[in-house]
């Protein structure tokens, strides 16, 4: 039977469909309930095959588990949260070239159904029908559809009504001013789901140090932003951009010179701001600004360097504790005909000199008197464009950060630690009215709609994550949690203490009401912090009506019949099944929610829910690749996943996915690498079919040496997969079952005869013991095989278990012992280009396996080994041959088990080689002689047996 993916896939989806073969119910007889979950797809676009592998690896987790015996729940629903689907259609109604290029080029959308995408939820429909469902049916994914819904379905926004009523009831939600990010095209908040670009942005709040200028017989304020405000005593100058636009505005009743970008943002943020007059930066250039903390007259320089952009668009200098700014100003001093141009006096600028304002403490000398020019000499950085400045800045602002004194000048700050006085010096500054502050970004954020995001004060309702209590609970429920990999539980508290309030509201799009004021939108990452608990019950929640979705309905169902007075019968009915599959045994995700979804869901579960019901275990997914660059829609840099099951089959596509990265990694999809697992596969199916032909025995016949073998290799293997599966290590799972154990069956077929009954037996027990081991991995192939071998799908048997009656160490080391023999010889017939005609192989004499086992008893320890052997008088005598024996002995055990070096001492080594020696025949086409170095019958032309040595027999060709 020819290996046909696409016929034989399609009839297992088929079966699946009918029998309904994925639909969990509570079922009392299980071992145990596990329910696995993963973020449901936001369908804005296509699925490509990065959301391939997003799927399958949990759909690898919930089949091993079904072998093991638990009634598994894996569920999916549809993220349609929020504005990206409303921008996408909007883009799509006005027929932009890059939208239209997508869908049809890319995504593969016929002509005549773009209209019907030109609604949110026509658009939403499309890809969840056409791309996401088809694709995770094709991919055989043991999904229960009975459970999927929409996230603007009435019933599940009857769910998170519920939710935000109970959070506010519980003091978990507040409303007042608070920094959000807000799109300025949109005019509305936006969250990380929304974001082209500045994913990872994060708050910063800026001091503004406030310069004074007299302009015009006027005070003005010129706010320079920092977030060092404790180097103000260290400023020797000022840079602006020349050509850039600024103005005069009027800020909070003060007269403020700053860019124009920068009134826009202040306006945003709670400022009342007046725009009196529009200028070019070139008209601060040449000035001079007072500094309010020393009075100091510092001369403002021209930079095109400045981003007016960034905060106010004029910045301060401070070339001693600056390697940016120490190389600038080195720059400007010697560009004079620049400095000329404005009017500047080049004398003026080359007076300026770095004023040190701190000690670092330090063991070693690295930084000097003027730590920012130790930095840049040090590296050897002669010009602003050397890559090595931006690492020597970061550097020295940490080191000075954490080992920085201020100087004496400081008056009560004097002596003190930078990372320890900071903040009073900086409240100080603030209430002397030296200083003010300003909310800005770590990087460059950008609206999906193409809109500049800032940061801006909105009176908004916000989770209060900044609750010391609510941040312990999120505390608590990671430190319960089965991170996977280990490390990113630490990612999980260091995200836990720097959340603060999340604004939870916006203005429009698709989702819930708030429940208490129609007017907005609970965001796409607020209301998707519990769904899991939705899924327990979706499909029922069907069958009432939604106006019973009450409050008490909720309480009742989540918290018991004792959380209200008169408990709905439907809700406690509705409460067994949740109770029945909570909590979540292991939810997968990519690592980019970490500092967002995955966090809000450890935060949210621990307010709502017991602990017994906290999540139990997250897996953290790392991104894919597409022939080495990072995949995109917009530039068409996709594989569909459909395109490549109709090339490779399902089973390839899945085996390729899973093995080629452990899930926490970045895996790259190259198609040359995905056809040799498709070859690798059909070699596998052809491989199966010859055993079905003619699968030898059923009673097992008397196993030979190699045959124990490789069933105790197989044991190995089962125990291997176990472990791994257990961990979630898919990529270590699978390449033990196939990969690996390949080698294994290579050297079986090598060194037997396969026609031998007991040969067949051992290969038949092999497969129906591997293909339950690689159901999980590739389930239309494994189930076909197995049915064809036993009668019953792969996925229907339970999974394999460690065989204790052939577990042998003792073969698999006599084994090794043939394969290394195997191999000296080889790498001797190559080296020497011989082709002998007789193979003898000597093993070392009973005296130096005495050595051996003192060798084994002691270690490493040569003295202890000599002083143990030499008290034997026949060894004695053998002097120096001894010592060079223990020498190459400590060499050959060292860092080995010793309970496997013990287990070597039982071995037969010659009767071992004699065994092997018609092997050996038919492998070298040579008659093969074994003796015992001290055997008086010994044939030794070349006086090789003396070479011998415990387990690394000497040889000779002739």
């Amino acid at each position: 039977m020819d290996y046909d993916p696409q016929e034989l896939e399609a009839r297992w989806r088929e079966r699946w469909s009918e029998s309904g073969r994925y639909e969990a119910d509570p079922d009392a007889d299980a071992d145990d309930a596990t329910f696995v979950t993963v973020p449901y797809p936001y369908p804005s676009g296509g699925m490509h095959i990065g959301h391939a592998r997003t799927y399958t690896v949990p759909d690898v987790y919930a089949r091993y588990r079904r072998q093991q015996g638990d009634n598994v729940l894996f569920p999916i629903a549809w993220h349609v949260t929020g504005t990206p689907i409303i921008g996408a259609v909007e883009r799509l109604k006005n027929r932009e070239e890059k939208q239209l290029s997508v869908l049809t080029d890319t995504y593969n959308v016929p002509e005549d159904t773009l209209s019907d995408l030109e609604s949110p939820m026509g658009w939403a429909r499309y890809f969840i029908e056409e791309h996401y469902k088809k694709g995770m049916q094709s991919l055989g994914l043991s999904v229960d559809w009975r459970r999927e819904f929409t996230t603007n379905n009435e019933r599940y926004s009857k769910f998170v009504e519920w939710q935000y009523r109970t959070l506010r009831e519980r003091g978990r939600l507040e409303k007042g001013l608070h920094p959000v990010k807000f799109c300025t095209n949109e005019e509305q908040p936006v969250t990380t789901h929304d974001l082209l670009e500045g994913e990872n942005a994060e708050f910063q709040e800026y001091t503004l140090v406030r310069f004074g200028w007299e302009r015009d017989g006027g005070d003005v304020v010129v706010p320079m932003a920092t977030l060092r405000p404790e180097t103000v005593h260290g400023v020797t100058n000022a840079y602006i951009d020349p050509e850039a636009t600024y103005v005069v505005a009027e800020v909070d009743g003060e007269t403020w010179f700053v860019s124009e970008y920068a009134a826009d943002k202040l306006e945003y943020q709670a400022r009342d701001v007046e725009i009196l007059e529009t200028v070019e930066g070139a008209e601060l250039v040449g000035q001079t600004v007072e500094n309010p903390v020393t009075g100091d007259d510092v001369l403002v320089l021209p930079a095109d360097f400045v981003d007016a952009d960034n905060a106010t668009g004029v910045v301060m200098s401070v070339p001693a504790h600056s390697p940016d700014d120490y190389v600038a100003l080195q720059e400007a001093k010697a560009d004079t005909d620049y400095l000329e141009s404005f009017g500047i006096d080049p004398a003026d600028v080359a007076a300026i000199e770095p004023i040190p304002i701190l000690d670092i403490d330090s063991e070693d000398d690295t930084y000097g008197e003027i730590p920012a020019k130790s930095a840049v000499e040090n590296r050897g950085i002669e010009s602003s464009d050397d890559p090595a400045l931006e690492k020597a800045t970061k550097d020295l602002y940490n080191k000075e950060f954490h080992a920085g004194r201020l100087k004496e000048f400081y008056g009560d700050y004097a002596g003190g630690l930078v990372e320890e006085v900071r903040d009073e010096f900086k409240a100080d500054g603030i209430e002397a009215g030296q200083f003010d502050v300003m909310q800005e970004f770590s990087e460059e954020v950008v609206c999906r709609c193409g809109g500049d995001v800032v940061v801006a004060e909105q009176d908004t309702w916000f989770l209060s994550y900044d609750d010391e209590d609510w941040k312990q609970l999120a505390h608590d429920v990671a430190d319960g949690l089965d991170a996977i990999p280990e490390n990113t539980r630490d990612e999980y508290h260091h995200t836990i203490d720097w959340l603060n309030g999340w604004p939870c509201i916006r203005n429009y799009g698709l989702g819930t009401r708030l429940p208490w004021d129609d007017q907005f939108v609970i965001e796409p990452l607020s209301d998707s912090t519990i769904y899991m608990a939705y899924y327990t019950i979706a499909h029922r929640l069907q069958e009432i009506p939604t106006e019973e979705l009450t409050q008490d309905f909720f309480d009742a169902l989540f918290y018991g019949p004792e959380a209200v007075e008169d408990a709905p019968e439907k809700a406690l009915d509705l409460r067994e099944e949740w109770d029945y599959w909570y909590p979540v045994d292991y939810r997968f995700s990519g690592n980019d929610l970490i500092t967002n979804h995955l966090t809000f869901y450890q935060f949210h579960h621990g307010e709502l829910f017991d602990e017994p019901q906290w999540p139990q275990g997250i897996v953290i997914m790392g991104m894919g690749l597409l022939e080495g660059q990072k995949m995109s829609s917009s530039k068409g840099h996709v594989v569909l996943p459909g395109e490549a099951i109709g090339e490779y089959g399902a089973d390839t596509v899945r085996f390729f996915l899973l093995n080629s990265a452990e899930p926490w990694q970045d895996y790259d999809w190259r198609d040359d690498l995905v056809g040799s697992v498709h070859d690798q596969l059909e070699r596998f199916w052809n491989r199966a079919q010859e055993i079905i032909a003619d699968p030898g025995p059923d009673e097992r016949p008397e196993l030979e040496t190699v045959d124990r073998w490789l069933l105790s290799k197989l044991q190995d293997t089962v125990r291997d997969v176990t472990t791994a599966m257990d961990e979630s290590e898919t990529r270590s799972a699978s390449q033990a079952a196939f990969y690996n154990f390949e080698e294994s069956l290579r050297w079986y077929r090598r060194r037997t005869d396969l026609d031998r009954p007991a040969a067949k037996w051992t290969l038949r027990t092999v497969l129906e013991t591997r293909l339950r081991l690689l159901a999980p991995f590739i389930p239309f192939m494994t189930n076909e095989l197995h049915e064809q071998l036993t009668g019953t799908p792969a996925e229907d048997a339970p999974w394999p278990e460690p065989d204790a009656e052939f577990e042998d160490e003792s073969v698999e080391l006599e084994e090794r012992q043939v394969e290394r023999l195997t191999e000296d010889v080889r790498d001797i017939i190559d080296v020497t280009d011989s082709n002998p005609d007789t193979i003898r192989v000597y093993v070392a004499a009973d005296w130096k396996r005495d050595v051996f086992e003192t060798v084994v008893e002691n270690g490493d320890n040569v003295g202890a080994i000599m002083g143990q052997v030499m008290q034997d008088p026949d060894l004695r005598e053998k002097g120096n041959d001894v010592n060079d024996l223990v020498q190459d002995l400590v060499e050959q055990t060292r860092g080995r088990d010793e309970s496997t070096l013990r287990a070597q001492l039982e071995l037969d080594e010659a009767g071992t080689y004699e065994r092997a020696a018609d092997f050996l025949a038919r492998e070298f086409d040579a008659e093969v002689e074994v003796f015992a170095e001290d055997d008086p019958d010994i044939v030794d032309p070349a006086d090789r047996a003396s070479k011998a040595i415990p387990f690394r027999p000497a040889v000779h060709l002739e």
